[in-house]
């Protein structure tokens, strides 16, 4: 079962890829979000990002159970989030298309400023980021690697301490 700071980390995420705000997520949503993603894609194919991310509709789908509706509510999806630690390559591999997507001259890093973009193409608003940037930024090179990224996202998707840097890879968590 989800804990409290799990629905909230989630929660936010969900609410930003709920279009219509209805408090459900649909395929559309789904589709809605690859093409904010594809619009601003660095040097990930845009094909791959948009199949990896619509590639967990079903997953989200299937736990919704046979109740009729194409949709999904936050609550399924946290019965998800919480087999996610059972699903490493699954993470892994959203993770490095992220990264990917993220990485807008394709220089194999993510600076400041391409993570800002990560967080408002998810949340689809400006958004501050200049300090959650350090917190995430493990070697305070100004820059995330591919490892630091994977490690965040891994955090945010599979984990459950409210302390892990990667817990603000979206932004700051809303109360």
């Amino acid at each position: 079962m989800a804990s409290e700071f799990q629905r909230k980390k989630v929660g936010g995420v969900f609410r930003a890829m709920d279009v219509d705000g209805d408090g459900r997520l649909t395929e559309a949503d789904f589709q809605a979000l690859a093409r904010r993603w594809t619009a601003v894609a660095g040097s990930v194919d845009p094909a791959r990002l948009a199949s990896v991310m619509t590639g967990w509709w079903p997953v989200l789908r299937s736990a919704s159970g046979p109740d009729g509706d194409e949709a999904v509510t936050l609550d399924e999806v946290l019965l998800v989030v919480d087999g996610l630690g059972d699903r490493a390559d699954a993470v892994s591999a959203t993770a490095d298309a992220m990264f990917e997507a993220v990485d807008l001259n394709g220089d194999g890093r993510i600076s400041r400023s391409e993570y800002g973009v990560l967080v408002e193409t998810w949340s689809g608003t400006p958004t501050a980021t200049d300090e959650i940037f350090p917190r995430l930024d493990l070697d305070g090179d100004g820059h995330l690697t591919r490892d630091e990224f994977r490690t965040h996202w891994t955090e945010f998707w599979a984990g459950d301490n409210p302390n892990a840097p990667g817990t603000c890879v979206f932004g700051v968590l809303v109360e």
